[in-house]
């Protein structure tokens, strides 16, 4: 089992910021505080580089030093900006799964009805969260240089952690990159070898995909074995995932066909030692990183609810399904009224699970009660399914120690996926065998203890994508899968709100990819707003 790292990484945080970064400056985000550079007397203390690389973790789960409602991004308001929270909102609220209640909070009403512009606040987050990662991870390759370290003293058994830090700053840094070219096309782009407050270049999708790919397979080697790091750490299982998944995706990133790279990469992660959890909400309860999930979740964001206190994800789905009358709070280890009904699913997503053969799966955490299962007024919150896939309350029982923010780590990728990604790649002809991608599919369901197994002639792609909304649903992975499938954009498959619409409507083909912000404009000239806003 995987140790515990998430202590190390919030204290390193709040240590940490007190010093973050005007450094930052190099992709043109402004951090609060003036007086924050990472300064040589930092690393005069051998000690300073593990708490350095854990702050740049922190950074996908906090967003500030003072409390949940602290952002240390000048202009970037916490709730619209923690790394989790809007990548949730970006892959998922966009899509066909989820729906907030409450419009009236900032850019939630535009994403969901797919009609954002580029002053929507939860897109600026999303860019200048994302940023502030490479940004943190530029800086620590740049102080961890032999020449630095040859100057400092530093002694060998320190350098042989810092080469293992350093890789796994160029691997947050690229999947930061990753998510910078899946959801804008573009970014700033700046390395550690770029002098701080130069005016960046901005590389394109092609350009992010072969930096992201060049940079995690020259790590590989430096990082621990998949699977045989820390828990909260990355390791070379890490690595191998983004690359199966941008190999998935490269027809939608490059316009070539890699399903054969990306089930390369499945492949060796299932040779990897991961192993399903024995329990599928194991995934999903506050031991998470303890329970058979450490088997299977190949990297989370920790949460903790009382030293990463946070308005993430995790916080956010399990607060948001409680209210109705159908759930209590005590249920689930938040306070009895929640966030007043603040979470329910589209009409298309509940009906994945209508019929026999989900009745039982312990993936269908739907309630439906007496609800209508469409939502006509968004504002009705009687109406609509609920789901309870997430819950602050341990395998056996015992809720999480705050009864708002959650101890519930969220599964940014798992095995899982794996097995669905390698039964698709092997329909798109990527390799594998078709027997091996049955035997993977079926596994989940048996895990979820659903008695209908599938045989090859049931393997297609569209059943893939309802199978995939099925085990992955609320796990930002949606909008994705959605527009792999040539189902996003354009007419061919409407849910209830798309473009507006109570029923849906066909959304115009550039909402594949999200504005660069307005502000993010503004700041530096090279940079240019995507076609069609």
């Amino acid at each position: 089992m995987k140790k515990r790292i998430k202590n190390i990484s919030v204290l390193s945080l709040l240590f940490i910021f007190t010093f973050i970064t005007s450094c930052t400056d190099d992709l043109n985000i402004v951090p609060n505080d003036d007086d924050t550079l990472l300064g040589e007397e930092l690393f005069e203390d051998e000690g300073a580089y593990r708490q350095v690389i854990a702050g740049v973790y922190a950074n996908l789960a906090l967003t500030g030093t003072e409390g949940a409602g602290n952002s240390n991004i000048d202009g970037i308001d916490a709730g619209t900006s923690q790394f989790g929270r809007v990548l949730l909102y970006m892959q998922t609220l966009s899509a066909d799964q989820m729906i907030w209640s409450y419009e009236n909070d900032p850019g939630t009403r535009e994403l969901q009805r797919n009609i954002w512009t580029a002053q929507n606040p939860l897109i600026l987050g999303m860019y200048s969260r994302t940023h502030l990662t490479i940004s943190l991870a530029n800086n620590f390759l740049r102080e961890t240089t032999d020449e630095k370290l040859n100057e400092r003293g530093v002694s060998d058994a320190i350098r042989t952690d810092i080469a293992e830090y350093r890789a796994e700053a160029r691997l947050l840094r690229a999947l930061s990159y990753y998510y910078m070219m899946d959801l804008f096309g573009k970014a700033n782009f700046g390395t550690d070898n770029d002098v701080v407050n130069k005016v960046l270049p901005v590389y394109d999708r092609a350009q992010l995909f072969d930096f992201v790919e060049s940079e995690l397979l020259a790590v590989e080697s430096d990082l621990v074995p998949a699977g045989q790091n820390e828990y909260g750490r990355a390791d070379r299982g890490v690595a191998h995932m983004i690359l199966a998944k941008m190999y998935l995706n490269a027809e939608v990133y490059i316009g070539t066909d890699r399903y054969a790279d990306c089930m390369n990469y499945c492949q060796q992660l299932l040779n990897s030692g991961y192993s399903l959890a024995t329990d599928y909400r194991h995934n999903f309860l506050a031991d998470n990183n303890l329970n058979s999930a450490t088997n299977e979740i190949i990297f989370p964001i920790v949460s903790d609810g009382f030293t990463t206190q946070n308005f993430g994800p995790t916080t956010v789905m399990v607060n948001g399904s409680v209210g109705s009358i159908e759930v209590n709070g005590a249920e689930v280890g938040v306070a009895e009224g929640g966030w007043g009904g603040a979470l329910r699913v589209r009409k298309e997503f509940a009906e994945l699970w209508q019929g026999g053969d989900f009745i039982d799966d312990d993936r269908n955490t739907i309630i439906s009660a007496d609800r209508p299962i469409g939502i006509i007024d968004i504002s009705d919150r009687d109406t609509g399914f609920i789901i309870q896939k997430y819950a602050n309350v341990t395998s056996n029982g015992t809720p999480g120690i705050d009864q708002t923010f959650v101890d519930t780590d969220f599964p940014l990728f798992r095995l899982a996926d794996v097995h669905l990604m390698y039964a698709e790649a092997y329909l798109r002809g990527g390799g594998g065998s078709a027997t091996e991608a049955v035997n993977l599919v079926n596994a989940l369901r048996m895990r979820a203890n659903n008695p209908n197994m599938i045989s090859n002639s049931d393997l297609t792609l569209p059943f893939i994508l309802d199978e995939r909304s099925r085990e992955l649903h609320w796990e930002a992975h949606r909008r994705q899968d959605l527009i792999r499938f040539g189902l996003y954009t354009g007419g061919n498959y409407n849910w209830a709100w798309k473009g507006n619409g109570s029923n849906g409507i066909a959304i115009p083909a550039h909402l594949d990819l999200y504005p660069i912000p307005n502000f993010s404009l503004s700041s530096n000239p090279n940079l240019s707003q995507n076609p069609g806003y």
